[in-house]
């Protein structure tokens, strides 16, 4: 998706200046979703205002200078609900949790069951955290996807706990130290 269109989006949540929009996708839900960099929302939002979707005011700030706050305009709304009317690319999973599973079979059995542990630690963090107060609670958006959140985070959950031993346990009971591993393949 273009960074244009995540800038239509959070600006039809409301008006915000550039900071703002970045804030949006660092601290809130939004960031669950997708990712935008400073450098790639500033274009996108000079872009958009050239087009007519968004309008851009100077508000005063005291020993700084103007803050840009930007507005979706009839025309960025209709544009973003056309965005939204194709079909969504497929999701990407990143999680550096799972590149260093990957890699379980040389690290010591205290490390995966650490490492495993903080997942866990961090999903149930993420259960309890009010995660959708961008939007109205009565909002069947919010809803939806509160409880989508939710269903991922106790499956994720399950999952490590059951099936961390498949990661923990090593099959002659002896931990495998990185250099034996790179030495073990660099002989194969």
């Amino acid at each position: 998706m273009e960074v244009k269109t995540l800038c239509l989006g959070v600006l039809n949540l409301g008006a915000a200046s550039g900071y703002e929009i970045k804030k949006k996708f660092e601290d809130s839900p939004v960031g669950d979703f997708m990712e935008a960099s400073y450098g790639s929302i500033y274009p996108a939002l000079t872009k958009l205002t050239e087009e007519g979707l968004v309008t851009c005011e100077a508000q005063a700030q005291e020993g700084r200078p103007d803050k840009k706050v930007y507005s979706i305009t009839e025309k960025g709304k209709a544009a973003f609900v056309s965005a939204m009317s194709v079909s969504p690319s497929e999701d990407k999973y990143r999680s550096e949790f799972a590149f260093m599973m990957l890699f379980a079979d040389l690290l010591a059995p205290h490390q995966v069951s650490h490492l495993i542990d903080l997942q866990i630690l961090r999903y149930r963090q993420k259960q309890v955290e009010e995660r959708f107060q961008l939007l109205p609670p009565e909002s069947r958006s919010a809803q939806f996807l509160e409880g989508y959140g939710q269903a991922v985070f106790a499956a994720a959950i399950k999952y490590l706990e059951e099936n961390r031993h498949l990661v923990e346990a090593r099959p002659n009971g002896k931990t495998q130290t990185a250099a034996a591993a790179t030495k073990e393949a660099a002989t194969a």
